[in-house]
């Protein structure tokens, strides 16, 4: 059986994890090892992630962050869901590292219960100030509603970039210079760009063509206000997972115990649009499933076998009761016109106006702006380098 086969006959399936041949621009080497893992395990090195010298590195940034911050108000940002990670992580900046945060959420108005009461659940105990950017319902799912007509896989970009423009503004309001995200691509790994882009332009362009009302209340993030964040404002932005050791079933565990904070059925399932993305219009539309980047991580992690995550990813998907017919009663769409648009052919974002070539023309610009820590590392590896264009 040729290398990397041994768990499907029918394509190629990374012998360490259980990506396989449909990943956007994989590779795989001679022992059939792709091309992530071995990003990851750079990504290891180099930031020390869950050795001595991660943590004494993201010591030296705390002292950092402590300094800056004298004198003020709150000392950093953390963005919060709901989620177990945004929570987690304002559970350890208080009570293990110190810090006085100002947490910060974009309301994109499709919170499922479970995620705003986690959100007052673990805030209040602590004392944590909240700071909140109520989008207009109708303004945001008249974007919703544009990229499921444009037939893209990005329907929810606009609430990631979004919260990323509140963040850098409650930063700015408050002279905050440091912004703490939970990402860990230990526990979730870096997704490729595949289906997986967004940017200012990308949002704007897509609404133009298929929205009917003017962006007001959304908080969009064009080219010159990323590099105003980054090169002016110079807004650092930390993610302590990546130096520390994180495991998110332990972190649930204890927010559960002390917070009495509730699990909400999955991974990304606090948001009820990420839930459809994720859940119904990824993998039904685009053939996606996003799940083998979580499953992928425990593989690596040796929490869980390739074959039982295997078995998991090859299994449906976990869909909440009523939520094709929630989403179509909140974008005004008949289950003719669903149905319709479900059957579209895909389109990918490269086929409407992005920043993507220039992201990729600034390539050093950005390099160097992520050894800052003034732009993601994850960004500068998957934007600022040429796309394989898919079929």
């Amino acid at each position: 059986m040729p290398i990397g086969y041994d768990l499907d006959p029918a394509r190629r399936v990374c012998t360490r994890c259980i990506y396989d041949e449909r990943v956007s621009a994989i590779s795989f080497d001679d022992a059939g090892v792709c091309n992530y893992c071995q990003q990851l395990d750079g990504l290891v090195d180099q930031y020390g992630t869950g050795r001595p010298e991660g943590e004494e590195e993201f010591g030296r940034i705390l002292d950092t962050i402590k300094a800056a911050g004298r004198n003020k108000k709150y000392d950093c940002i953390i963005g919060v869901s709901g989620g177990t990670d945004s929570s987690y992580m304002v559970h350890q900046a208080v009570h293990e590292w110190g810090l006085r945060p100002l947490a910060v959420h974009y309301d994109n108005t499709w919170n499922s219960a479970i995620a705003t009461q986690n959100i007052a659940r673990v805030l209040l105990p602590l004392d944590v100030d909240l700071y909140t950017h109520v989008v207009n319902n109708e303004e945001a799912d008249d974007i919703f509603r544009s990229f499921f007509r444009a037939s893209v896989a990005e329907i929810e970009a606009s609430t990631d970039l979004a919260l990323a423009e509140v963040m850098y503004r409650a930063a700015r309001k408050y002279g905050v210079k440091y912004v703490l995200e939970g990402h860990s691509f230990v526990t979730e790994g870096i997704t490729p760009v595949g289906r997986n882009y967004f940017d200012g332009k990308y949002i704007a362009s897509i609404h133009k063509k298929f929205g009917t009302q003017p962006i007001k209340s959304y908080p969009l993030m064009d080219f010159k206000r990323f590099l105003y964040w980054t090169t002016v404002a110079r807004i650092r932005k930390i993610r302590p997972y990546w130096y520390l050791d994180y495991n998110k079933e332990d972190a649930r565990s204890l927010l559960e115990r002390e917070y009495d904070w509730q699990y909400y059925g999955g991974h990304h399932l606090e948001n009820r649009m990420t839930a459809f993305f994720h859940s119904v219009y990824a993998p039904q539309k685009f053939n996606t499933d996003f799940r083998n980047n979580t499953l992928s991580a425990l593989v690596r992690n040796g929490q869980l076998s390739r074959e039982a995550a295997w078995a998991e990813y090859n299994s449906a998907p976990h869909v909440e009761n009523e939520l094709v017919e929630y989403f179509q009663k909140r974008l005004g769409l008949s289950q003719n016109e669903y149905a319709s648009i479900m059957a579209e052919p895909a389109k990918s974002w490269y086929e409407y106006p992005t920043y993507k070539k220039r992201f990729e023309r600034m390539r050093p610009l950005f390099k160097v702006l992520a050894d800052a820590n003034l732009v993601p590392r994850s960004f500068y590896l998957k934007y600022c380098f040429p796309t394989k264009i898919e079929g």
